[in-house]
């Protein structure tokens, strides 16, 4: 990752985080940035071969954000670090790359 690239990942986890004192509230920050304010849903991409509509993004009561996606009359839940963007990315797309470089490796 480039350090410019870096640098505005950081400066998103920060703008998210402020007045957080624990995980648990950065990662309630980082939730109300991509699902409140910034990624542009719902939206297409595929999943394990099949087109899927990420219709929101919810989080879980262990701080994972997840994207609620349909198919059908079907719902999944997957985590957004499990979930292929697609290209073009939606809009606000950088918050969940932002949350990815919160978690960091691994």
């Amino acid at each position: 990752m480039s350090g410019a690239r870096k640098a505005r990942l950081d400066a998103l986890v920060e703008e998210a985080a402020v007045d957080c004192y624990n995980e648990s509230e950065q990662a309630t920050g980082l939730f109300t940035m991509i699902d409140d304010e910034h990624l542009a849903v719902p939206f297409e991409t595929t999943v394990l071969g099949m087109a899927v509509t990420v219709d929101r993004v919810d989080i879980t009561q262990d701080d994972r954000i997840v994207a609620i996606c349909k198919r059908g009359g079907r719902l999944q839940r997957i985590g957004v670090l499990d979930l292929p963007l697609p290209n073009p990315p939606p809009r606000g797309a950088e918050w969940v790359d932002a949350y990815r470089h919160w978690l960091g490796p691994g």
